[in-house]
């Protein structure tokens, strides 16, 4: 398949997987803790819940922060014509290592890999949307 469509929405489908993990963990807690959903209404409300239970939340929240730049990236180069092999293995890549991302953060935590897999992704991101603008702009 040559298309940026499948790595786009393999991340959707997977922002999906963890917005029910959040709520598969998130729930059992707040019930557990005595919070009413309206207990949650203000930011740091839910802090006192245990660290895996917001790990799951944070890495949600992770999903819909720079992953927009990706999604916009991607059809970006989809719309343009411009996918290629190297299109499709930078956009798969970044969706591995954001996977790889959210598993770490959502089990072990350990920061120095979370920050590992977010950097090459990042790198990642950036060299698509270079190899993009080159493309675009003649260069």
């Amino acid at each position: 398949m040559h298309t940026m469509i499948a790595p786009v929405m393999a991340l959707v489908a997977w922002s999906l997987l963890i917005w029910l993990w959040m709520y598969v963990r998130r729930l059992p807690a707040m019930s557990k803790a005595g919070l009413k959903p309206q207990d949650a209404a203000f930011p740091g409300s839910l802090d006192l819940l245990p660290a895996g239970v917001r790990q799951a939340a944070n890495n949600y929240n992770h999903l819909m922060e720079q992953p927009t730049i990706f999604y916009a990236a991607a059809l970006a180069i989809q719309v343009a014509g411009h996918v290629d092999g190297w299109a499709l293995r930078l956009a798969w890549l970044y969706v591995a290592l954001r996977v790889v991302h959210s598993l770490v953060q959502v089990s072990a935590n350990v920061v120095a890999l979370r920050f590992l897999a977010f950097s090459l992704s990042t790198i990642t991101l950036a060299v698509m949307v270079v190899r993009e603008l080159v493309r675009v702009f003649g260069g």
